[in-house]
């Protein structure tokens, strides 16, 4: 999202050294396994086992003292080499006579003292800084040297043609190190540059600058200077040094690294520059000390167009607030930046101002920065990240007299919102907001500018997007990423959204219909988030699969299943689940239609095997086994003679004489029939009564001639009664032919109680059933009995 919008120019000597240095290595560094790296080795000697093909080897922070020819010359191929902060003192530049390739070569931070000659041609980066050199090392060969871009020197006595022989070079960068430069007070040497774009003075970093070297150049663009100490006393000879230094029209960059000096003397050096060319003024870590008074300034019309001041350290503890500010809040400018610094305040100019650009990023700015200010009326871009700020509806506030303001980035404080019930007012110009790295919540989307194009809320505590949201129809990127929100937000309240960044939240089971909604939608970085894979995310899944791999960023391989455990770590191109196992009414219906169909076939089958007969026969047997075990001890004391008495219907007695009693006699079961066991004299009723008694069962063939006859229900009665008066269960059904419910007459309720309470047994008519049927019969007889 939004970032620091400094123009380049600003920092353009910076760029240029490291568009020189990175841009020269980085055309070798692909071809990686020709790059060989022996820094920090504590080597005294170029290891003489290198590969051949060595296009790229780093010897720096090393120990070695002396450089030959046999240390490289079977390196043909080799195009950079470093040898910076070793021991070397001499060097000869006929080392190298093999090395036609050689074009980037760092002997900076050694202790070279002098430097033999020889003809090179490929040199495009040389760099023999901070060395010993008392004078300026410069070859005639150096004149041959057409690429040369930059160029790094070291001594301790200027000339003013030092530079002559490559005074018709073209040169992008030169470094000088001045740090041993020593002169006789009063003494003055002078230095002409004539063709350079950057040039770089290094002085002393702890001594007072005293430096009376006149130094000219043709056609400068860019000056740097490091370790600058100044106080009142001789902040007029750094003035004077200045003078030559900026003379040109060309000179647009001026920067200042590790600058101590007095605050009067600083504003000296301002209200030298003031009226210069220069367009871009830098200064890095500086240091202000002794005192801070108020200062007369005169804002004459200026070519300067920023002033960048990063890194500020105070040394002074007592001082007028009013006469720092001051000097920079009506600054004649259009763009200010002060950061990293322990600033508490900055006042508003007292007239319309010029600034159209304002950074104060890492001060201490609280809610009452630019409170009732109405005089930064051009004022474009603000920035006012990582300082004390905590109340977003105040900031809002600040903004209302601000009419040109498009941008604002106050992120890294610890705004708030929702501390207020009355509606945010923000000024309407606001097109980009960064409200990231803070501790906002939901509410935050009530208290927003209305016409925002571009929002950043990453890293609050977001976990929801309200549906009740003030509609933001301009609004068309989003960044709300690490925040806790569970869903993808929809389009219905953004409905230009075009760029959504919801990465690394909660989002576990996002709406399907998201890209539906949101059809302008060019990129979407949706995650890293906990995704759930279950039947919900697959129509997601389906949705994001079709569009484009450019719309969604990090697709497939950020977007991973989180739950399940099974499915952890699973990318969601390849979680597929079945429509089955999703569908719940297509299951169950399913389902169901297998168990009908199931039940339907069981049925089938049980018709076709007839089983229900079976079953019923089994049930049968197992209950008679059960029953004849837990027979009392003293029944089968009783005295009796028969195993069991038949009653059957005169109409069956062919079954029962040709079927029945043959089979249970040749069992040894004693069998009592009426027409052969009846006492004669008796009636029959004291002979069926005597018959039961006497037996230990009593077998009742039903049939419907069985129902048509009065003896038999005699029979059934007195047996039945017999039943109940001895606790025992001695009958025995069987169901000779079936017998319809209806056809027994009412009289004989106890028949119709016995078919519908008791089980029986059904004589089967297919032969092959008879065995279950007698094995029932023989279950109910298992006991032995002692007959009399």
């Amino acid at each position: 999202m939004t970032k620091d919008n400094e123009p380049i120019g600003k920092s353009s000597c910076f760029v240029c050294l490291m568009i020189l240095i990175v841009g020269t290595i980085i055309q070798f560094s692909d071809e990686s396994e020709f790059a060989v790296d022996k820094s920090k080795r504590g080597l005294t000697h170029v290891p003489n086992d290198l590969p051949l093909k060595t296009k790229v080897l780093d010897m720096s922070q090393n120990y070695i003292s002396e450089l030959r020819v046999s240390d490289v010359s079977f390196l043909s191929e080799l195009k950079v080499l470093r040898l910076s902060h070793n021991r070397i003192q001499l060097l000869d530049l006929s080392v190298f006579k093999f090395n036609q390739d050689l074009e980037y070569l760092d002997l900076s931070h050694n202790q070279l003292q002098k430097i033999s000659c020889y003809p090179v041609v490929s040199f495009r980066h040389l760099d023999l800084s901070f060395n010993d050199f008392k004078a300026l090392p410069i070859c005639k060969e150096f004149g041959n040297l057409s690429q040369l871009s930059f160029l790094g020197l070291s001594a301790m006595r200027l000339q003013r043609l030092d530079l002559l022989p490559v005074a018709h070079l073209h040169l992008s960068y030169i470094l000088l190190d001045l740090r041993n430069y020593y002169v006789k007070e009063n003494e003055t040497e002078s230095l002409q540059i004539l063709n350079a774009k950057t040039l770089h003075l290094v002085f002393h970093p702890n001594s007072l600058f005293s430096i009376q070297v006149s130094i000219s150049v043709n056609s400068l663009g860019c000056l740097q200077l490091t370790n600058i100490k100044l106080n009142d006393d001789n902040c007029q000879v750094f003035i004077h040094f200045l003078s030559e230094l900026t003379r040109g029209p060309t000179l647009l960059n001026f920067t200042l690294n590790h600058m101590e000096t007095t605050w009067k003397c600083l504003v000296r050096v301002f209200q030298y520059l003031w009226p210069k060319p220069v367009e871009y003024l830098n200064i890095y870590n500086l240091t202000i000390v002794e005192s801070i008074h108020k200062e007369y300034f005169t804002y004459s019309k200026t070519t300067l167009k920023a002033l960048k001041i990063e890194h500020i350290t105070n040394q002074v503890f007592l001082y007028s607030q009013t006469a720092l500010y001051t000097v920079f809040s009506e600054m004649n400018i259009m763009m200010l930046t002060i950061s990293d610094t322990p600033f508490i305040h900055m006042l508003c100019p007292h007239a319309p101002s010029t600034f159209k650009f304002l950074n104060f990023t890492q001060n201490v700015f609280t809610d009452s920065i630019f409170e009732k200010c109405s005089t930064l009326v051009k004022l474009e871009t603000l920035i006012l990240r990582k300082n004390g700020l905590k109340d977003l509806f105040k900031v809002g506030l600040m903004t209302k007299d601000m009419p040109s303001l498009a941008i604002l980035d106050v992120s890294w404080n610890s705004l708030e919102s929702g501390r207020h019930e009355e509606n945010c007012t923000w000024v309407e110009s606001i097109v980009v907001l960064n409200l990231s790295s803070n501790v906002l919540t939901d509410s935050v989307f009530r208290c927003l500018p209305p016409r925002i194009k571009v929002l950043d809320l990453h890293s609050n505590k977001i976990k929801s997007i309200p549906k009740q949201v003030v509609k933001l129809e301009a609004l068309q990127e989003l960044n709300v990423a690490f925040n806790s929100l569970t869903d993808l937000p929809g389009c219905g309240s953004f409905s230009r959204l075009s760029v959504l960044i919801i990465d690394h939240n909660s989002v576990s089971h996002p709406s399907a219909d998201f890209f539906q909604s949101c059809q302008k939608m060019k990129s979407v970085k949706a995650g890293n988030n906990p995704f759930h894979c279950t039947c919900e995310l697959r129509e997601f899944v389906k949705n994001i699969g079709q569009v484009s791999s450019e719309v969604v960023e990090g697709w497939p391989d950020s977007y991973k299943c989180d739950y399940p455990d099974s499915y952890r770590g699973i990318p969601l191109k390849d979680f597929h689940l079945s429509d089955l196992f999703c569908n719940i009414t297509l299951l169950i219906v399913i389902i169901g239609a297998t168990m009908l169909v199931l039940a339907v076939t069981v049925t089938s089958l049980c018709i076709y095997l007839d089983l229900p007969w079976y079953l019923r026969m089994v049930c049968q047997w197992t209950q008679t086994r059960r029953r004849a075990r837990n027979v009392p001890l003293e029944e089968l004391q009783r005295n009796l003679q028969f195993h069991a008495f038949i009653s059957y219907s005169e109409h069956d007695s062919a079954w029962v004489k040709n079927e029945l009693v043959p089979y249970l006699e040749k069992k040894g079961i004693q069998i009592c029939l009426h027409e052969r066991n009846f006492v004669p004299g008796k009636s029959i009723v004291e002979n069926i009564i005597n018959c039961i008694e006497k037996s230990y069962k009593s077998i009742f063939v039903l049939s419907p001639n069985f129902v048509q006859s009065e003896w038999c229900h005699y029979e059934l009665y007195f047996a039945h009664h017999n039943l109940f008066h001895e606790g025992s269960n001695n009958l025995i059904l069987i169901l000779l032919e079936p017998i319809p419910q209806n056809s027994i007459p009412n009289k004989y309720h106890k028949l119709r109680a016995l078919m519908t309470q008791r089980t029986y047994l059904e004589w089967p008519k297919e032969k092959s059933k008879h065995g279950l049927f007698w094995a029932n019969i023989r279950a109910a007889f298992h006991i032995k009995l002692t007959l009399v």
